[in-house]
């Protein structure tokens, strides 16, 4: 039953929706990706420690996360294109401070203001889809939405390198700003009002909305393993590029290649897991890609000086992993909470995902050490091994979730 409810084919407006959304979540993660390459050139033009840059990413997920907690209450009680609108004209703003920072506090302060908008925008869209598209479809259209992480690398991250390098590192967030602005005015235009929710509340005051959302067990289970596979992503990325160029010597001019490459990559295999979530079970997908990830993971963080195509096809390997788990879990968790509540439950799983992802960030920046801005960074290699453990754990976690789902499903049925 379930392979013939795959096949049905989209509509145009939710062909449109799957773009306009996609479009969104490229700009919101270009604005964030965009540090981690930058990570050298911050670090050595403002004279930061590891620990500092490590602060400044930690800065958009930790005000993301509190944002994202005070919001949970309001976000079932509005239409979700309003909702939208608001948070994604706010990460506008942030991201055009940002290009105006000269100094290492008013980046923090930027980056802070950026994340208490952006960071409750993906839950908003995630809401947005779960509401117009059912469960055997999520993993599709998880896989097409999300490619927004891919052209971020294939386009974003390069053109931002190479204007970074031209102009300085403020004008990529300067472009993300006038590109968002374009796509705000789409959003307006041409996304419907997204209101079906309001039906079904019963909940009248934010406070109340919020604790009930929150004290439900089912719904806790979904937190803990969103906030697991976290930690895990966030501890790489923003030393990526430092890793890259001081212990692996991939030249300044060649990173932009990597990311291009890597970048093209998972737009490939992106469209290629969504179908394969729909199709099979999406916690079996899940458990393959973590066993590969952690294993690729372990070779990544010991390399010494390596070609670049190597280091080009563990990154392909790396993203096949990283990639594989993403759509599944996401999938599955929109199946956790009920229609009246996604909109709360998405923010507060959002705002968990970036305060565990910040703190991540932060502890990763007090295990990596760099004796000056030219020398290798040490005990890059124990951050992948604290990866492999927490996704070992992640792992009987998001079980727990796929049994939660299936559960729910088969009593919605009966």
């Amino acid at each position: 039953m379930q392979k013939d409810v795959t096949k049905i084919p989209f509509t145009t407006y939710q062909k449109y929706v799957i773009f306009i959304l996609a479009i969104t979540q490229f700009s919101v993660i270009l604005d964030f990706m965009v540090m981690s390459p930058m990570g050298d050139m911050l670090m050595k033009s403002m004279n930061l420690k590891p620990a500092q840059f490590g602060m400044a990413v930690s800065a958009y997920a930790f005000s993301a996360g509190i944002s994202g907690i005070l919001t949970a209450g309001f976000a079932d009680r509005f239409d979700r294109k309003k909702l939208l609108l608001f948070f994604y004209t706010g990460f506008i703003v942030g991201t055009l401070f940002c290009g105006f920072a000269n100094t290492y506090f008013l980046l923090v302060a930027a980056r802070i203001i950026t994340g208490i908008f952006g960071g409750v925008i993906g839950s908003v869209s995630i809401a947005i889809l779960a509401d117009i598209f059912d469960i055997h479809h999520r993993g599709r259209v998880m896989g097409f939405v999300q490619m927004g992480f891919g052209a971020s690398q294939v386009l974003g991250v390069p053109i931002s390198l190479f204007i970074a390098n031209k102009w300085g590192w403020q004008s990529p967030f300067l472009m993300v700003a006038i590109m968002s602005a374009l796509i705000a005015v789409l959003i307006t235009i041409k996304l419907q009002p997204v209101t079906r929710h309001l039906e079904s509340q019963k909940d009248h005051n934010a406070l109340l909305h919020l604790l009930r959302t929150v004290s439900k067990k089912d719904y806790r289970l979904g937190f803990y393993a969103t906030s697991l596979l976290s930690i895990g992503g966030y501890m790489m990325m923003p030393f990526g590029s430092a890793f890259a160029i001081n212990n692996l010597h991939i030249s300044a001019v060649q990173l932009p290649i990597l990311f291009m490459v890597s970048g093209v990559s998972s737009l490939v295999i992106m469209p290629i897991v969504g179908k394969m979530a729909d199709k099979i079970d999406k916690f079996k997908l899940f458990a393959v890609a973590s066993v590969w990830m952690m294993l690729v993971v372990v070779l990544y963080t010991n390399l010494s000086v390596t070609p670049l195509w190597l280091v080009i096809i563990f990154n392909i390997m790396m993203m096949m992993g990283i990639m594989s788990r993403m759509i599944p879990s996401s999938a599955l968790t929109t199946g956790i909470p009920d229609m009246a509540d996604r909109g709360a439950f998405m923010s507060i799983n959002a705002s968990l995902q970036q305060i565990a992802g910040g703190a991540a960030a932060a502890f990763a920046g007090m295990i990596v050490v760099q004796k000056d801005k030219l020398s290798p960074l040490q005990h890059y290699n124990t951050l992948g091994y604290v990866i492999v453990c927490i996704s070992g754990i992640g792992i009987f976690m998001v079980y727990r979730v796929s049994l939660l789902v299936k559960r729910k499903l088969k009593e919605a049925t009966v």
